[in-house]
């Protein structure tokens, strides 16, 4: 295989390379794209340096698959390039997640849904929904689920390299007295809480709380699922945590959670204790702990869920994809 990485020097696009490298995926070819700023430098992946490159049509030539760690723009930008060079487009950013003619896969939860790549691009999708469907759908498969109700605690590096700088920045200033204006979040992030990511879009929900609705219903294949989320910035460097009551359609006992939590790949259950961040940091499972009934919820379960929004939120989910993909080819 020839593979391309574009983002290659962002957070996302470097946990990309390091997932290939440990799920053991061997490219012949190596193409890394990033900005001007970065041409001509240099990173290592499978044993091999590679040279930063400026993307462009041309160099796409030739790629089988092409990862994309870009923000939205840049990935509408270049997906008509990567699509006329034939190469499998995976894309992390939020530009074609909701288009009903490509698949946006979680392998564990609707892997079979690569089969219908038919533009050549599959949306990889928000980190928040990946963490939150990974820990609810053991659950959805005993039963389907009728609603969600999810409150996020999302980690600053959801927001880049610059938003754990931000907090860095903050903690030093505040140790030395030193006055400081954020500039990657609203208001000051450090020793602080901010119920606000994304902009405002309709009956006040952000873009952020409406990918849980949106993107849960196309996963699961639901377009009727009821879904309310808030999401929340929180302090924490790496790994985003989740509050999480669902309701079945019939009530699904606590034991018949656990056991279909505790079967499901890629899930940890924890029957002691219960996940935290700094746990889940640099590995690509979802933690769940702490189920107990929600006795709002008619015959409703309550529970909290952790994971890597860098890895299994983002590059390692995207992996695995290509993982399925070779798994399951003709």
């Amino acid at each position: 295989m020839k593979i391309g990485v574009l983002g290659a020097t962002g957070a996302v696009g470097r946990q990309m390379l390091a997932c290939m490298e440990e799920h053991g995926i061997v490219a012949e070819e190596l193409r890394l794209f990033a900005s001007e700023r970065s041409a001509g430098k240099e990173l290592s992946c499978m044993g091999h340096t590679w040279k930063i490159e400026v993307p462009s049509a041309q160099r796409f030539q030739g790629l089988d698959v092409v990862f994309g760690a870009v923000d939205a723009d840049l990935s509408r930008k270049w997906a008509p390039a990567i699509q006329a060079a034939r190469a499998l487009y995976i894309d992390n950013s939020s530009a074609f997640r909701l288009d009903p003619d490509i698949p946006l896969v979680v392998p564990q939860i609707n892997g079979r849904d690569v089969l219908d790549a038919k533009k050549g691009i599959i949306a990889n999708p928000n980190c928040s929904t990946i963490i939150t469907l990974m820990a609810v759908a053991p659950l959805h498969r005993i039963s389907p689920l009728k609603s969600i109700i999810a409150s996020t605690y999302q980690a600053v590096s959801g927001a880049g390299n610059k938003g754990i700088e931000e907090l860095e920045m903050e903690q030093r200033a505040l140790q030395e007295g030193k006055e400081f204006t954020p500039s990657v979040f609203p208001v000051q992030i450090a020793n602080n809480c901010i119920p606000w990511i994304g902009s405002e879009k309709e009956d006040g929900f952000t873009s952020e709380e409406l990918k849980m609705r949106n993107e849960g219903r196309k996963i699961l294949h639901d377009p009727d699922l009821k879904v309310t989320c808030t999401c929340v910035r929180v302090p924490v460097f790496r790994s985003h945590s989740i509050s999480v009551s669902v309701q079945c359609a019939r009530p699904v006992s606590v034991q018949e959670a656990a056991d279909a939590i505790g079967r499901f790949p890629g899930d940890v259950l924890m029957k002691d204790g219960y996940p935290t961040p700094l746990m889940t940091s640099g590995q690509d499972q979802v933690y769940v702990g702490r189920l107990r009934p929600d006795p709002v919820l008619d015959g409703g379960i309550a529970l909290w869920c952790c994971g890597d929004q860098i890895r299994k939120g983002a590059a390692a989910n995207a992996v695995e994809i290509l993982d399925y993909i070779l798994a399951n080819r003709a």
